[in-house]
């Protein structure tokens, strides 16, 4: 057998050009990168801010309170001598101060500061402390709680500025550095990556979040979020946390979206925002499935509120909202976004889904009313008498006019469940107290005709059922048996 000789210097050579993606993570042209210059020119311009709250609290012993005693008893003379009209402990309400810590940023050299909204909430006193020690008070130009912001301004001179960003350019994976004051410690420096965007969250209907796993902590609220050219982001806003403090899940608000914020707060005091005027939930499988459509997505109307923009343009229950202005509605969170960033006054084209036929409806966008008007805005009966829905197995009754003012349900729809039992209803988790208004795109009006209404309906089909569960209306979809 013929044996090659091997030319060792010729495959040493050839070995040190292959390596492995992590040995090139490592190598001298791919180190991580260095934050020093980062924190060194944007920390002057990160501010502490710390505001002071008039709290006032009755005094008094919790709990206790003089027992009612009958008028010609001896007892209720001798208890108020002791205690007093109160009880044990009372006096005049007190009043104390609370303080909180924040953070903030200047984003121009007029002293306009941009931060939270709940960092200065009912603030009596706002001082704001900058990095070469000087303490000025702040006023607030404006606020905005749906979005958590506040423009304050300070009188002062040579102040530091940082450089604003495209939030829009963000991309999962890339650095990002936060600067604030974490329990107060100023000017703390935090890094790490943007782990998500377009982040909403139950309570926010109108911010898109950047998600972080930069560590973020109490008093960080208000701060900037840097990327690697030293150009804000995001503001810093919440934490997700069990216990109080950084859990690996921070959210920040796009820099887009407050800087939008902040310049209707410097020209108006308020933020105004484009309203359609529904309530909405997201498509999944069983009801894409229902409403005869290829796959979930979209959102679903719940209810049209009255003398709304989209009542006006004939939205209905059930409508599964698709497209909005030329952007596709993937999911739920989707439509509040893209309805606030509209003008108001101007009409949107939206394309929905209704009973299975796409179709197109002009609406004229409203302004979104203060949230007050909208909790007092949310969407009367025949004698008591029980049905069996054997079909479904459910036992239904009539709704009461008192049952109807309990419920807020102000037209004449809606059947009570009063019973579940085995059977397509306890499958698809209906439960006793839900109220159904709707089935397969029919509304309920009573027992006796939701009976006549379910004889006719496709069986071995989804359909979709549209049921009210204390207050809040819910869609959801039920299976007839052959």
């Amino acid at each position: 057998m013929k044996v090659r000789s091997v030319n060792w210097l010729t495959l040493l050579l050839a070995l040190t050009f292959f390596v492995t993606p992590s040995q090139a993570l490592l190598s001298g042209n791919s180190k991580l990168p260095d934050f020093t210059e980062l924190a060194e020119k944007n920390s002057p311009a990160v501010v502490n801010i710390s505001t002071t709250q008039k709290i006032t609290r009755e005094q008094g012993m919790p709990g206790f309170n003089i027992p009612e005693f009958p008028e010609e008893s001896p007892f209720g003379d001798l208890f108020k001598h002791f205690f007093g009209e109160k009880g044990p402990g009372a006096g005049p309400p007190e009043e104390f101060e609370n303080q909180s810590l924040g953070s903030g940023f200047i984003i121009n050299t007029d002293g306009y500061i941009v931060t939270n909204y709940h960092v200065v909430k009912d603030a009596e006193e706002i001082t704001v402390r900058l990095s070469d020690r000087r303490e000025l008070k702040a006023e607030v130009i404006g606020s905005d709680k749906r979005s958590d912001m506040a423009l304050l301004k300070v009188e002062a001179t040579d102040l530091p500025v940082v450089t604003i960003g495209d939030s829009k350019e963000l991309k999962v994976g890339e650095w990002a550095m936060a600067i604030g004051s974490p329990f107060g410690f100023d000017h703390s420096v935090s890094v790490g990556v943007i782990s998500a965007i377009n982040r909403n969250l139950p309570s926010d209907n109108y911010v898109p979040f950047i998600q972080t796993d930069v560590a973020i902590n109490p008093g960080n609220s208000g701060g900037p979020l840097f990327n690697l050219d030293g150009e804000v982001v995001g503001i810093n806003s919440q934490i997700f946390t069990r216990s109080g403090g950084f859990m690996g899940l921070s959210f920040a608000i796009p820099i887009d979206v407050a800087m939008d914020v902040v310049e209707q707060l410097k020209t108006k005091g308020r933020v105004s925002r484009g309203w359609l005027g529904i309530l909405i939930q997201d498509v999944n499988k069983e009801l894409a499935e229902s409403f005869d459509m290829k796959k979930p997505m979209g959102a679903v109307v719940l209810r049209v509120l009255p003398d709304s923009p989209a009542a006006k343009a004939g939205f209905k229950e059930g409508d599964v909202v698709v497209e909005f202005a030329g952007k596709t509605i993937h999911r739920q969170s989707d439509l509040p976004l893209a309805v606030a960033s509209f003008p108001v006054d101007e009409e949107a084209k939206v394309k929905i889904i209704r009973e299975g036929k796409s179709r197109q409806l002009t609406v004229k966008i409203g302004e979104l009313p203060p949230e007050e008007e909208l909790a007092a805005a949310a969407p009367s009966g025949s004698a008591e008498s029980e049905k069996a829905a054997e079909t479904l197995g459910m036992v239904l009754e009539d709704l009461s006019s008192e049952q109807r003012k309990q419920l807020e349900i102000r037209d004449k729809r809606g059947v009570l469940v009063k019973e579940v039992h085995e059977g397509p209803a306890a499958q698809a988790e209906i439960r006793p107290g839900d109220v159904i208004l709707m089935i397969n795109h029919k509304d309920v009006t009573s027992a006796e005709q939701f009976a006549r209404l379910v004889a006719d309906l496709p069986r071995d089909k989804l359909l979709p059922m549209l049921v009210q569960r204390g207050k809040a209306p819910l869609f959801m979809t039920i299976r007839l048996e052959e």
